[in-house]
Order: structure tokens, then sequence, then C-alpha cells
């Protein structure tokens, strides 16, 4: 029995980067035009979430620096020009 689907999957789905890799409903789906396949070995799953967690972390400090350089400037006591 083959886990490959021709039907398109549900639309709510998390995306890995830009690669054909799609978490929908806590499964690892990889994606083509032509059909999705489940992803069900545990070892390789294990490293997509842990990748999946490291992409949302990053983006989650690039987040916190841009919202940094959107604050103005806190003055330093003691420097003044």
């Amino acid at each position: 029995m083959s886990s490959r689907t021709p039907s398109p999957l549900p639309a709510r789905s998390e995306r890995l980067g830009r690669s054909p890799v799609v978490r929908r409903g806590g499964q690892w789906w990889l994606v083509t035009g032509s059909g999705s396949i489940l992803a069900t070995d545990p070892t390789f799953t294990g490293k997509l979430d842990r990748f999946a967690d490291a992409m949302t972390a990053a983006d989650q400090a690039v987040a916190d620096l841009r919202s940094q350089q959107d604050d103005p400037p806190t003055p330093r006591p003691g420097r003044q020009r």
C-alpha cells in the first residue's frame, strides 16, 4: 500500500522554507506538482521538526532585531556632544 495521494491536501499548511516539504496536521509531506508523499520515517521527520524549530527561532531573532532598529535610540547618561 502506498502513502502517495494524487488529490490536493488541505489548505492549512506550513512550508519549510523554500523546500517542497510541508507540515499539515502535524505530519510532514513531500509535495510535488504530480502529488504528495507522506514522510513517515521518524529519523527524517525528527530532523524536519528540529530544522523547523531552528528556522522559527531564526525568524524570531530577525524580527527582534528589526524591531530594535525601529525603536528610537535611548540616550546614554554622561555621553553628550
